[in-house]
């Protein structure tokens, strides 16, 4: 099967063909409906879908802009909601048989948000049990491929919006990332995936509104589309106590800047991290691309040695107020890694929280202190290429064994520590054609000029535009 050539088009582009009469949101709508119901019996990138819905939503856009209305940022363009996210009457099961029948009343702001910029919203994509690991599976609705094989993982947990997007049934997509999950499924699937600053995107309504990790963001095929996303997610809200009150339409400025100058520092595992051989070779290549741009390229990395401990203690510390409740009264609707996360969180002492919060204070000032000298870091978004879809999460690499589910992904999930917005973006492939990610780290709160820089990445390379075969 080939990819349509509108569902191959850029967000923006889909969204100007809407705003110029070029097409029908109803049009734009069908046209993605229609693959859909080609290629996601494969991919199972999308677990809940709702035409109805979407088609009513569309054809109110159309009479919207038929009745001289200004186009909407996001126009038209269909999105599915990352199943963690409650949306009104569309069944939010977070991946879990204890919420198989769960339809919310009420929307979450971000999908209030893009509902109010012309999104139309065709259903929810598909993630792990309760979003846990980096490897989008559950007893309701399977494994998530990624297109460019359909026996690996598409990754996770937002593996169901990248798997959607690199199979273009979607232009755009949300996702949520704690220790890579925009990032890591943005590298399996050959998209975009920005972490933003914890506080960009509010989330709301959210019980742990306190907490610093776990953050919304926006996922595309290009930087630009992710920005455009990112430009309706963004904003305040006096509901979420971290919220950036920073003007969210900045996201939606011209990218386009010159890079020269600009000190990058690359590391290929953080000084201490197991890489897989293969993904080396391919972020190999990512300095020279930089040094191209006129950046001034230097091999540094922060030091991030106490962070696994840390953010294994701070991640157990959340799983067990977010789902500490609910699993004393059902612990066998759980899978064993989220029973292992909850139970030592459970588990942890006054002191071992107090020593981490201390730790993790202590790392993002050392982060602060290394970009004094840098402007961005550079680094592979994974550890690992895409591997097969039946295994659960990674034992071993490179001769290092594993204790748990969260050390595979390590390189992402350190990151997440140091309060740094971080972007995957395609960097290459394997000689087997996995797609690999590279991430990119700027300064807390430079979200914009970390968009900017990964633009002239992806302008200067030609990964992104690379087609996973349907046939």
């Amino acid at each position: 099967m080939k990819i349509p050539e509108l569902c191959n088009r850029p967000a923006l582009e889909q969204q100007r063909l809407v705003a110029r009469g070029q097409i029908s949101c109803v049009e734009l709508l069908e046209e993605h409906l229609a693959w859909i119901a080609a290629v996601n019996p494969r991919v199972n990138a999308i677990c809940t879908l709702v035409p109805e819905p979407a088609r009513e939503a569309a054809r109110a856009a159309d009479a919207r802009l038929a009745s001289g209305e200004a186009p909407r940022p996001l126009e038209g363009l269909p999105i599915a909601i990352k199943d963690l996210v409650e949306t009104a009457g569309i069944r939010t099961t977070f991946g879990s048989p204890l919420f198989r029948d769960h339809v919310p009343a009420v929307d979450v702001l971000h999908v209030q948000r893009l509902k109010a910029a012309g999104a139309v919203v065709i259903g929810k994509t598909n993630t792990p049990e309760w979003g846990a690991g980096s490897q989008t599976f559950n007893t309701l609705f399977g494994a998530t491929a990624t297109p460019y094989d359909l026996a690996c993982t598409a990754g996770g947990s937002s593996g169901g919006a990248a798997a959607a997007l690199a199979a273009r049934m979607l232009p755009i997509a949300d996702g949520s990332d704690l220790g890579g999950s925009l990032r890591n499924p943005a590298s399996f699937c050959n998209v975009v995936g920005l972490r933003p600053t914890p506080g960009r995107v509010p989330n709301v309504p959210e019980r742990t509104a306190w907490n610093p990790l776990s953050v919304l963001g926006p996922m595309a095929r290009t930087v630009a589309d992710a920005a455009l996303l990112l430009s309706v997610m963004a904003g305040a809200d006096p509901r979420a106590p971290l919220s950036l009150g920073d003007d969210p339409r900045t996201f939606a400025r011209d990218l386009e800047r010159d890079a020269a100058g600009m000190r990058i520092a690359w590391t290929a595992d953080l000084g201490f991290l197991p890489v897989s051989a293969e993904v080396r070779t391919v972020t190999a290549t990512a300095p020279e691309v930089f040094a191209g741009l006129g950046c001034e390229v230097s091999a540094a990395a922060p030091d991030l040695q106490d962070a696994p401990e840390v953010f294994q203690t701070l991640r157990a510390c959340l799983f067990a107020a977010r789902f500490g409740e609910i699993y004393r009264a059902h612990p066998e609707m759980f899978k064993d890694t989220v029973q292992w996360n909850v139970e030592r969180g459970l588990a942890l002492s006054g002191e071992a929280v107090g020593r981490a919060e201390l730790a993790h204070t202590r790392i993002f000032l050392r982060m602060l202190k290394f970009f004094e000298r840098h402007d961005f870091l550079i680094l592979p978004s994974t550890q690992v290429a895409p591997f097969d879809k039946q295994i659960e999460w990674i034992r071993e690499i490179e001769g290092v064994q594993f204790d748990n589910y969260l050390q595979w992904m390590e390189i992402c999930s350190l990151i997440t520590l140091t309060g740094c917005p971080a972007i995957s973006v395609p960097c290459g492939f394997t000689p087997r054609g996995l797609p690999v990610g590279l991430q990119i780290v700027g300064r807390p709160g430079a979200d914009f000029e970390l968009l900017q820089i990964a633009q002239a990445f992806e302008t200067a390379t030609d990964h992104a535009v690379a087609l996973p075969e349907l046939e």
